[in-house]
């Protein structure tokens, strides 16, 4: 199994397509990177020779990947958050950065649906002889 830039490529995979499981190359890069390394898009990741792995690291190496990526827009996203601009606060508020609508959807950046409503008092004092740590017994009465 190759390794590339400390990712284990899939096996079976086209080259084209085994190559996006390194963060920071996408369908886009991938052919670049190729054409790079003079390899067939077509060839099996494992019937790849070491020649051709050796190539495809070296082409590789110079794209920005893996850590030095993430840390890149981790910076960025800082950056953005520290000059107060509008995306920096969208990041903050956890919503989402690129205009989406956020009444009826944004659950992925929202995360899971709570119902906020009105409770009756009797439930309230309930709720709190629970948290309290009184047993459930006394919460019943």
């Amino acid at each position: 199994m190759p390794r590339i830039a400390g990712v284990d490529l899939p096996k079976r995979k086209k080259a084209d397509i085994g190559l996006t499981a390194i963060y920071g190359i996408g369908r886009s890069n991938v052919e670049e990177v190729l054409k790079e390394a003079k390899v067939d898009p077509a060839t099996r990741i494992d019937d790849l020779t070491s020649e051709e792995v050796a190539r495809l690291q070296k082409a590789v190496d110079r794209l920005p990947i893996e850590g030095t990526l993430r840390k890149q827009v981790t910076e960025n996203i800082k950056r953005l958050k520290s000059t107060g601009s509008y995306r920096g606060l969208r990041h903050s508020q956890n919503l989402p950065v690129r205009g989406q609508r956020t009444r009826s959807n944004a659950r992925t950046k929202r995360g899971r649906k709570t119902t906020v409503g009105a409770m009756r008092k009797k439930d309230l004092t309930r709720m709190d002889q629970v948290k309290k740590g009184k047993g459930k017994e006394e919460a019943k009465e």
